[in-house]
């Protein structure tokens, strides 16, 4: 048996593998994030994943179930309760919220609104929810006018404030930031606040690379504090630092496109390490699954998919591949909110047994609790292990 040194988990945001059992109580019966694309655009061909066996996990018109795989496979349903990224990938580390954190359809309730503006000296427009690039060019000349800064929210439990640079100073911005972090508590205690600065003039309004995260700290231990505290590496790449608010995280690289988290996945490859290697992949959901594309959904696919060989030649004896998702967002589903789905779960590598059938788990935190044991550190409060029928014990 090769021994587990690096664990690889890339997380393709928004990548759900067909309806969670209680999809029905979210709106969502019949979503089917992977199926429905491939459908929508005539057939979708992921043979590299294929060999995974991705196509044993959900139907892929163009990425049939093969006989033969390289590795094994199955889907993780979702106990938590919510269907967002931070709730996802807490699940997925081994904290399972029975209480969903807190989204705003409609804006944030006048209570939150006024105490905010008391708090910061000025009033604020917007509230509601929005493009962050469409809201600027919509509010953003009435924003450089009188100087209110432009509150705004998604379908993820967040509170987002955007700025002009050279109307509210960054310091000021982040610091309007912290305020509102300290307010939203209880049962408004929003996964993140967001600080979301432009510049330009109006018509040509851009958002800048000075956003910042500030956000809720995990409410129990994940599987990042235990490997920390184990004395291993834990690198997180894309936003894992700021869903997991920086903690357990020994490095970090914060990638904000699909490629170039593919490129630092690669580099940091090249490096010595021991632990685990977190990846979020994020433009399934944030650029494709949200406006409904399922072409541009599907391009991101084969992306990874063209990808994946480089990262197969780039791992050692003791490394171990993991593809998951943090829910769905299916790109032909009614609306626009992400997709209460499975979650796809691949595993490839010479520690891992081939060929295995992992079933539908009934937790995310499965995925945890398994990496726990194979690195033979503390267990986590939820989930069980599947690292026996891996081979990784």
């Amino acid at each position: 048996m090769t021994q587990l040194t690096r664990a690889i988990l890339i997380v393709l945001d928004g990548v759900g593998a067909g309806e969670n059992p209680d999809a029905h109580a979210y709106g969502d019966e019949g979503a089917s994030s992977l199926e429905h694309c491939a459908q929508a655009i005539g057939g979708l061909e992921l043979p590299n994943l294929g060999k995974l066996g991705i196509g044993n996990i959900t139907p892929i018109l163009g990425t049939p179930a093969r006989q033969e795989v390289v590795g094994s496979y199955g889907r993780m349903a979702s106990a938590a309760a919510g269907k967002d990224s931070t709730t996802g990938h807490w699940e997925m580390t081994g904290v399972v919220l029975s209480k969903a954190l807190p989204t705003y359809p409609h804006g944030f309730p006048t209570e939150v609104v006024t105490a905010f503006e008391q708090a910061i000296g000025r009033k604020v427009i917007g509230n509601k929810v929005a493009s962050g690039t469409e809201i600027i060019k919509e509010l953003g000349e009435e924003h450089v006018r009188t100087g209110y800064p432009i509150l705004y929210t998604s379908a993820d439990s967040v509170f987002q404030i955007a700025a002009h640079q050279e109307v509210i100073p960054l310091t000021e911005l982040y610091q309007m930031c912290e305020v509102a972090r300290s307010m939203l508590t209880g049962d408004h205690a929003v996964g993140r606040v967001i600080a979301r600065p432009f510049i330009g003039t109006p018509g040509a309004f851009q958002r800048t690379e000075h956003r910042r995260d500030f956000s809720l700290a995990p409410t129990g231990i994940t599987l990042l504090d235990r490997l920390k505290d184990a004395g291993k590496d834990v690198i997180g790449l894309g936003k894992i630092e700021d869903l997991f608010a920086g903690r357990g995280l020994t490095q970090r690289d914060h990638t904000e496109t699909n490629h170039e988290g593919m490129d630092s996945t690669l580099n940091w490859l090249e490096k010595d390490f021991t632990g685990l290697l977190f990846v979020n992949l994020v433009e399934f959901d944030m650029l494709w699954g949200h406006r409904r594309d399922s072409q541009g959904y599907a391009r991101a696919l084969r992306d990874v998919d063209q990808w994946l060989p480089q990262l197969q030649q780039r791992m050692r004896p003791g490394d171990a591949l993991f593809f998951t998702a943090d829910h769905g967002v299916d790109p032909t589903y009614r609306g626009t909110d992400h997709t209460r789905e499975c979650v796809p779960l691949l595993a490839y590598g010479e520690p891992i047994r081939a060929g295995v059938d992992l079933g539908v788990r009934p937790t995310f935190a499965d995925l945890g609790q398994t990496l726990a044991e194979a690195f033979g550190v503390e267990a986590l409060t939820a989930g069980t292990s599947f690292a026996r029928i891996l081979g990784l014990v």
